[in-house]
């Protein structure tokens, strides 16, 4: 019954980083939306993110956030999937590249009726 106890407890131990985070943008939530969802950030840390924030613009990336005072690397790593930059999957991107994609993908659209066009003349 020990043994099964143990293991148990290990088990649990080991589970708990995996709840211990939520989903979060860095980039619009305030201290206390950070604090709640990041494992190891509490009020102080959270406001001096939010703080950094402020004064230098959006994080770009997860590595950015290590430049607030009290976030190293431990901290960056246990809640690395939690972190979020933007809300929407996949639009970290910068916000041209939308625009860029969208008049690639419509200029082959234009030059094939075109190609269409000179094959019949």
């Amino acid at each position: 019954m020990r043994h099964l106890f143990a293991a148990l407890l290990l088990t649990l131990t080991l589970a708990l980083p995996a709840w211990a985070s939520t989903p979060v943008n860095i980039n619009t939530a305030d201290a206390a939306a950070i604090a709640h969802a990041l494992d190891g950030v509490g009020p102080s840390k959270a406001a001096a993110i939010v703080a950094w924030r402020e004064a230098h613009g959006p994080f770009k990336s997860v590595e950015d956030l290590g430049q607030v005072k009290g976030i190293g690397p431990a901290t960056l790593e246990r809640n690395r999937t939690a972190i979020q930059l933007s809300d929407a999957a996949g639009a970290e991107k910068a916000p041209g590249k939308p625009a860029a994609a969208a008049a690639a993908t419509a200029a082959p659209a234009k030059t094939k009726p075109n190609a269409a066009k000179a094959a019949h003349e």
